[in-house]
C-alpha cells in the first residue's frame, strides 16, 4: 500500500510539473505579438495577456512571416511557396510557387521573404541559390542568381532581407557569415559569425543586429564589423538561450530575442534593454512548443526586423 501511495504521489508530482510547464508565464508589461511554432504546428497572434486572438494550423512550419499593414499574414511554410492569409476570413492566396520558373526539378526551401513597398515580395530561394522578386499577381519581376552561396538547401540561406537601398542582406548559414550584396549580386559588405547566422537586421544607424543560431547569442556589429553590443546564453539570470532565431530592434532601443529549442524551463520570447536587463519575457508550452523560430511584436510601430 505504501509503495502504491508513493507511486501515486510521484505521478501526481510529475503531472503537476507537466501542467506547470504548460502555463503561460509573462514577466513585465506584455506585448501583442505574432509567433509560429512547428512543434505545435501553429501560427498565431497573441494579445498582451497571452491569449490567442487568431490562429492557424500549419501542416509543417515556417521560418519567416510578416504581418502586413492590412493585417494579412505573408508567410512561407519552409518549403517552396509563399502565401497571403487573411486572419479575418482565413482566406489563403498563393502568392508565389518556387517550384516554377526553372526550379521544377530543384530542392527548394524558402527560409526568407521580404514584403516590398510596391506590394511585391522578395523570395530568397535556398537550393536554387537565388533571389526572386514577384508582384502581387505572382508575376516574376527579377531573378538574381547567388553563386556566392554554399552548402545544402537547408543551410544555404536563413532569414534574408531586401534593404531600403535596394541591396540584399543574406544570412549564409553554411558559411557562418552575413553578407550584403548589391542588385547584381556583388558582395559589398560581409561579417563572419560564430557557427551560423539565422537572422540579420540592418539598423537605422547602419549597424547590423544578428541572431546567431546555435552560437546561443545576439551580436550587434558596426559598419566595420566590430561588435558594439552582444548578449550571450548565460547573461540573463534564470534564462538560457539555445537557438537564437529571429531578433528585432524596437524604437526605444530594446531588443526582442526569439529563443528557439531552449526547453520548457525557458521563455520563447525575451525583451532586453541595452543594459541587458529583462523588460519582458513570454513562456508558453501550452499553445507553443519547443520550435518557435518566428516571433515578433506587433505593438511597436517602427520596429526593425
Amino acid at each position: 500500500m505504501r509503495a502504491i501511495c508513493a507511486c501515486l504521489l510521484a505521478c501526481s508530482a510529475a503531472l503537476a510539473a507537466a501542467d506547470a510547464d504548460k502555463k503561460v508565464e509573462i514577466t513585465g508589461k506584455g506585448h501583442r505579438f505574432f509567433a509560429a511554432d512547428y512543434d505545435k504546428h501553429i501560427m498565431a497572434i497573441f494579445g498582451e495577456d497571452g491569449k490567442i486572438e487568431w490562429s492557424k494550423h500549419m501542416d509543417g512550419g515556417t521560418h519567416d512571416a510578416w504581418v502586413l499593414p492590412n493585417g494579412h499574414i505573408l508567410w512561407t511554410p519552409s518549403g517552396d511557396k509563399v502565401f497571403d492569409t487573411d486572419p479575418k476570413t482565413d482566406e489563403q492566396v498563393l502568392v508565389y510557387d518556387s517550384k516554377t520558373h526553372g526550379n521544377e526539378k530543384e530542392d527548394v526551401q524558402d527560409h526568407g521573404i521580404t514584403p516590398l513597398a510596391d506590394g511585391g515580395v522578395a523570395v530568397f530561394e535556398s537550393g536554387p541559390k537565388r533571389v526572386v522578386e514577384v508582384d502581387r499577381s505572382g508575376m516574376v519581376t527579377k531573378v538574381l542568381k547567388l553563386p556566392i552561396v554554399n552548402g545544402d538547401p537547408h543551410h544555404n540561406m536563413r532569414n534574408a532581407r531586401k534593404l531600403a537601398n535596394g541591396n540584399y542582406l543574406l544570412c549564409l548559414s553554411a558559411d557562418s557569415k552575413v553578407v550584403e550584396v548589391d542588385g547584381e549580386g556583388k558582395v559589398v559588405w560581409s561579417v563572419p559569425t560564430e557557427k551560423e547566422a539565422y537572422s540579420a537586421v540592418r539598423l537605422a544607424d547602419g549597424d547590423t543586429l544578428i541572431g546567431c543560431g546555435y552560437a546561443h547569442k545576439v551580436v550587434e556589429v558596426d559598419k566595420a564589423g566590430t561588435v558594439v553590443w552582444s548578449i550571450t546564453e548565460t547573461e540573463l539570470p534564470g534564462i538560457k538561450f539555445n537557438y537564437v532565431a529571429q531578433v528585432e530592434r524596437l524604437p526605444n532601443g530594446n531588443t526582442i530575442i526569439d529563443n528557439c529549442h531552449a526547453g520548457p524551463e525557458n521563455p520563447q520570447l525575451i525583451e532586453v534593454d541595452k543594459d541587458k536587463k529583462v523588460v519582458w519575457s513570454y513562456r508558453d508550452f501550452e499553445h507553443l512548443g519547443n520550435a518557435t523560430p518566428v516571433a515578433f511584436v506587433l505593438d511597436a510601430p517602427g520596429a526593425l526586423r
